[in-house]
């Protein structure tokens, strides 16, 4: 559920925390990266998440115009996930962050 008071903050870096800073965000982000993915097939790359939080996380940005939601009218019903422009610019920013991390963790060892 959303933080209301990051998402109603007049401050910029506020609103962003807001839409993409929780831990499962940005994994997602990562996981749909620039194809189109099914539900099944994320939750898959990321097993630690339950389903009803990468429901939940999904709704959110896709909420927030990073993810887009398609739904197909078929039997079995078929639903879609892909990045939005907004979505895809994210991409350089969870690749700078994850470059960090392995920059800083190979000073550790």
């Amino acid at each position: 559920m959303k933080d209301q008071n990051f998402c109603n903050s007049q401050c910029p870096l506020t609103r962003a925390i807001g839409s993409i800073g929780n831990k499962w965000k940005p994994l997602i982000v990562h996981v749909i990266r620039r194809r189109t993915i099914r539900f099944g097939q994320i939750s898959a790359h990321i097993p630690l998440i339950t389903r009803k939080v990468l429901t939940e996380q999904l709704k959110e940005l896709e909420e927030d115009g990073i993810v887009n939601r398609t739904a197909y009218k078929e039997l079995p019903p078929r639903v879609e996930y892909a990045l939005t422009t907004k979505g895809m610019a994210l991409l350089p920013i969870v690749d700078q962050i994850q470059d960090w991390y392995v920059q800083f963790e190979m000073q550790q060892k």
